[in-house]
């Protein structure tokens, strides 16, 4: 008689589907994602054909493999607000060595190794001198964006070679598709950052080192280690990012992905990660990334005019936040 009463109680006292499902925030950002998906191909006839989908994919990538880098920051409890800066110095110091004559791979690998530059230099600065990271990477991203302007005297840097332009233009035959190639870029360094955060020692300790610094350096992890380790992978995903976006558009401009690190940011929390920090997924990013450009597209297929469109994602940023806070207090 007594263990039905248990059993009575647990099945009325258990988590029902609805809360077991919005305890998961990503398969509720999944569902918004379909739900999205499935609104604008009912409303247009347009969003649903493969050019457009793959058009959208290519679109959101680069600022996807930025917001990657961003995440693992933003994990560990800092922020980057270089990155935007980080995407355009890439593409403008490849762009210049490619046109000076040098090797597409030695000016690639030149264009990353400065991102990365940047990024290990934002780590030393919240590690060591230990100032906050909203000061510093704001300063790097001025000093960044400078940079861009002076070594090309504001002026874009053109007649970039084929070879490189692929990077960024060409599509790859996948089953009956034709799937552009920073796309599957996109998700190969989704699934890197995923084993990195979710399966390796430092992904534990950028996790802990977020929760509450403090406790993570008296359990013994060199929290400055792993700042500059993140701060250092969100340079170089940013130079990536910056890459793939230079070989698409086939120029590299000083004013290229200005204001982007707000995109980056937004990516990362529409996608669920917590800017206190200690929570959150890269595929999180990815879907805040994906949404964003859904909705942008959406709004140039519904006719509204492009100027509105800043509005709607700072809307869908302050009601994403709003939704988390509210999870958190309520379950």
């Amino acid at each position: 008689m007594e263990s039905k009463r248990e059993e009575e109680f647990l099945r009325y006292t258990e988590p029902g589907l609805l809360l077991r499902f919005a305890r998961n925030q990503l398969a509720a950002l999944v569902l918004i994602l379909f739900g999205m998906v499935v609104i604008l191909g009912l409303l247009t006839r347009t969003f649903l054909t493969a050019n457009n989908i793959f058009n959208v994919l290519r679109a959101f990538s680069w600022i996807a493999i930025a917001s990657f880098g961003q995440s693992i920051v933003i994990i560990g409890g800092g922020i980057d607000l270089s990155a935007g800066s980080n995407m355009a110095f890439s593409g403008i110091v490849t762009a210049m060595l490619l046109v000076a004559g040098y090797h597409v791979v030695f000016a690639v690998i030149v264009g990353l190794v400065a991102t990365l530059g940047v990024g290990f230099l934002n780590g030393l600065m919240v590690s060591k001198t230990k100032l906050p990271p909203f000061i510093a990477t704001l300063g790097t991203m001025s000093i960044i964006r400078g940079f861009c302007y002076g070594m090309t005297q504001g002026w874009p840097v053109r007649n970039l070679p084929r070879s490189f332009m692929t990077l960024g233009q060409t599509d790859v035959g996948i089953f009956v598709w034709q799937v552009p190639l920073p796309a599957i870029f996109m998700v190969i360094f989704g699934v890197l950052c995923y084993v990195l955060l979710d399966k390796t020692k430092l992904g534990y300790h950028t996790y802990a080192v977020g929760g509450n610094e403090y406790a993570a350096a008296l359990a013994g992890i060199n929290t400055g280690r792993v700042k500059n380790i993140a701060f250092t992978l969100s340079g170089l995903l940013a130079g990536i990012g910056g890459l793939l976006m230079t070989a698409r558009l086939g120029v590299a401009a000083p004013t290229a992905a200005q204001s982007y690190e707000l995109d980056i940011i937004a990516a990362a929390v529409i996608g669920g990660i917590s800017l206190a920090g200690g929570e959150g997924s890269v595929w999180g990013a990815l879907i805040g990334a994906a949404i964003m450009q859904i909705l942008r597209n959406a709004l140039v297929l519904l006719g509204f005019p492009a100027y509105w469109q800043p509005a709607a994602i700072g809307a869908v940023i302050i009601g994403a936040v709003m939704i988390d806070m509210y999870r958190k207090r309520k379950i």
